[in-house]
């Protein structure tokens, strides 16, 4: 029946009385703390959780009404059921005026003592249900997400569906903004895990000084404000799934204890000695050369290894070919409907120039491509000019990248093709547009630097020069 719940708060000056409840109470299963007086119960409140509180209205000290009325300040959703010997039906209403969910009088039946206790349970349990689904809704991505017709997406889909129903560690290495985190959630999605939570942390945006104890949690004391215990995010995720995004970036002395972690999901909070164990499924992603980083020994190789049980490597957009014009229709359509705008796709220029970039920022930067040219084009369909010329994003990638072609190019002429045309295209760009400086740098005569032009898609437009303004 307590399954999975914390324990129950029980607060009585009266020895016997603290006895008898945790006879009662061991019987049905419940985990029980008690304590004499209501400060003893405000120092238990700091230090963990409980899923109710049932104290005497009349204590030493702090009467049990001071009590409940401190809880509804401190910990709002924490249900009090009151008793007491001298019930009038005046204390009744003065408790549950305070908020008290319950009141009893004493003697009582043990019937109507766990009547109150398995409903306040009940309730714990939704809350913690609605909170996990909460968690599970608030952007999990599905394999739906995963949008191409590639060959490498396709074997990427399948490989998801294969690998999702195991518990099998996860490791995706790939290129800033190639869908890492898509993998990752489609993973839970699918697994039989999906109806537990799905935890994200990353851990490059986690300062290294706070990132064991978001992982691992800390007892009270641990550090300076370190006021109260605190659960990790692996806590958290018991029987979910945990996602480590930009894992390159952990430190050396923190990548020891997750590889202690991966071996039977056993920690230690920050601060404390008590060993604890989940049951995790861990997923981790980085865009950092994992080899390299080994060789530099910033990232341990039996790490790499316990990690490595399955492996994904998400292809980088300029190797994905036709799958370039899907997501761009896609992200369009998406800002055209929120921006309420009668955009219907991209003009075949548009297209050109697209499927021409070598997207170095990938899925990310074709994504904010679309949103800019949802907001600047006035158009039914998308022209060059309300994309960028690219002129700056081509330098962030040097060397061989130049040379990646699309994934459905493989032949030698359509390699040529497409190397012919963004070479054309950014002449083009350097000269403003300007057809006889772009043709003489090409060696080529104007008519045939149109005809070329016509046959690699593109249209040749003249510069265009300013208006005088209007005489008066």
């Amino acid at each position: 029946m307590s399954e999975g719940l914390p324990p129950l708060l029980f607060v009585d000056d009266e020895r016997n009385m603290r006895r008898s409840f945790e006879a009662i109470m061991a019987q049905e299963g419940y985990d029980v703390v008690t304590v004499e007086s209501a400060e003893d119960a405000q120092e238990q409140l700091k230090q963990g959780e409980f899923f109710m509180v049932i104290t005497d209205a009349r204590l030493g000290g702090m009467s049990g009404y001071d009590l409940l009325r401190h809880i509804r300040k401190a910990h709002t959703d924490l249900p009090v059921v009151m008793i007491t010997a001298y019930a009038t039906p005046k204390l009744a209403v003065e408790a549950i005026k305070a908020g008290a969910i319950d009141y009893l009088a004493k003697p009582f039946a043990p019937e109507e003592l766990l009547h109150a206790v398995a409903r306040c349970a009940e309730r714990h349990k939704l809350l913690q249900e609605n909170a996990a689904l909460r968690a599970r809704g608030d952007g999990l991505h599905t394999l739906d997400q995963i949008i191409g017709e590639s060959p490498p997406i396709l074997e990427l889909r399948g490989l998801i569906r294969t690998v999702a129903p195991t518990d099998a560690t996860v490791l995706i290495l790939g290129e800033s903004g190639t869908g890492k985190e898509l993998i990752a959630g489609a993973l839970h999605s699918l697994s039989k895990r999906r109806q537990r939570r799905y935890i994200r942390i990353n851990c490059a945006a986690i300062p290294e000084t706070l990132l064991e104890s978001e992982l691992f949690g800390h007892e009270k004391g641990a550090f300076t404000g370190a006021v109260k215990q605190k659960p990790g995010r692996v806590e958290e995720a018991d029987g979910g799934t945990i996602f480590l995004d930009e894992i390159g970036d952990m430190s050396r002395p923190l990548q020891a204890k997750l590889l202690r972690f991966l071996e039977d999901g056993s920690f230690t909070r920050v601060g404390g000695n008590e060993e604890l164990r989940v049951d995790v499924r861990l997923i981790a992603a980085t865009n950092r050369d994992i080899v390299a980083a080994i060789r530099q020994e910033s990232f341990r190789e039996d790490l790499f290894h316990r990690l490595n049980v399955v492996q994904f490597q998400p292809p980088p957009l300029r190797e994905r070919g036709e799958d370039t014009l899907l997501l761009a229709d896609h992200f369009l359509r998406q800002f055209a409907l929120a921006m309420n705008k009668p955009i219907r796709g991209l003009s075949a220029e548009a297209r050109n120039r697209l499927l021409e970039h070598t997207w170095p920022g990938n899925v990310r930067e074709l994504r904010n491509v679309m949103e800019r040219a949802a907001i600047l084009e006035t158009q039914p369909e998308v022209r060059v000019a309300s994309l960028p010329n690219f002129n700056l994003e081509a330098r962030l990638r040097r060397g061989d990248a130049e040379f990646h072609f699309a994934a459905g190019e493989d032949s030698l002429d359509d390699h040529l093709r497409a190397y012919e045309r963004r070479l054309v295209r950014q002449t083009l760009e350097r000269n403003a547009g300007s057809l006889p400086r772009t043709a003489e740098q090409l060696g080529l005569t104007q008519p045939e630097f149109r005809q070329r032009l016509e046959s690699l898609g593109l249209e040749p437009r003249e510069p265009q020069l300013p208006t005088a303004p209007p005489t008066r």
